[in-house]
């Protein structure tokens, strides 16, 4: 495993303390590790909704119908 060595200004670090001390994590590792899985997640996602979207078509509903739509899709996963 590669090492990364990482400043973080007193609010972040104390941040990452207050995680640690939680119990779920084992150490600022740890959870700096959790985080880059969930953005990386959150990447995968987004690039899967934006390839539907383009493989959909044009739309002959205006942006606030799409909006509102996309909004009760996103809230009912």
């Amino acid at each position: 495993m590669a090492t990364m060595n990482i400043s973080l200004p007193d609010e972040m670090k104390a941040h990452v303390e207050a995680q640690i001390a939680t119990g779920r994590y084992a150490n600022a590792s740890d959870y700096i590790r959790s985080l880059v899985r969930r953005h990386q997640g959150d990447v995968d996602s987004l690039r899967t909704l934006i390839d539907e979207g383009e493989a959909s078509g044009w739309s002959d509903r205006t942006p606030r119908e799409a909006f509102a739509e996309a909004k009760k899709r996103f809230h009912s996963e």
